[in-house]
């Protein structure tokens, strides 16, 4: 019928094309979150393991040992506490951004913004809230990571693996972290997007809801 054929159309639209977008920024953010966490296994004695360990970041590894192998496993440790946190907040955020698209998807799938023309004004201002609080956000995301890569178990960490020639611990943001900020900034403007449509959906259905009542 005609509330199927409106579905169906829905899934055409800018409004419904921007919500993919967000959804598919929302689980990169996730990622990028994730891969910034890493690990909490600390030093595991890579020379021992052999194979792709052993040269996983080039080259032979001289090893630690004795109490440069257990400070090497105390500054990974403490090293990960720090960071855990922001990563954890980043991916409650992304979860909150990939949960928000997918509600705002299914309720218009349902026709809800058809029978209550009004709903779009009010996802219209969440867009804008969220594309404005995604700037503090992700100022906070970076800054947060600058203070632990400028911390001293930072410096003390990339100095102790650099004295044998391990590569890959430096004190900086890294490609995911980067890739998060960037996502974070795309997904703002994603939603600024989706506002706009939305507000010209509102006057759409507005309209077509007048066209009666001038018969």
């Amino acid at each position: 019928g005609s509330l199927e054929r409106r579905r169906c159309l829905y899934l055409r639209t800018g409004r419904a094309c921007c919500q993919m977008v967000e959804v598919l920024l929302a689980v990169l953010i996730l990622v990028c979150s994730s891969v910034s966490c890493g690990s909490a296994g600390g030093y595991t004695g890579l020379p021992a393991l052999g194979g792709i360990y052993y040269y996983q970041y080039g080259g032979a590894y001289s090893g630690f040992g004795g109490a440069e192998g257990e400070r090497a496993q105390q500054l990974d440790q403490r090293f990960y506490l720090l960071k855990l946190p922001i990563a954890r907040a980043a991916m409650v955020v992304g979860g909150c951004l990939l949960v928000f698209p997918c509600v705002l998807f299914l309720v218009s799938i349902l026709q809800v913004p058809w029978h209550f023309p009004a709903w779009l004004l009010i996802e219209c201002t969440l867009y804008i809230v969220i594309a404005v609080s995604t700037v503090p956000a992700l100022y906070y995301f970076l800054h947060s990571l600058l203070s632990v890569y400028n911390s001293s178990v930072c410096k003390e960490r990339e100095q102790l693996y650099q004295s044998k020639g391990y590569q890959g611990f430096w004190c900086s943001l890294h490609g995911a972290e980067i890739a998060a900020g960037l996502l974070g900034c795309m997904a703002a403007m994603a939603y600024l997007l989706s506002a706009g449509l939305a507000v010209r959906d509102y006057r759409t259905v507005h309209e077509q809801k007048q066209k009666p009542l001038q018969l």
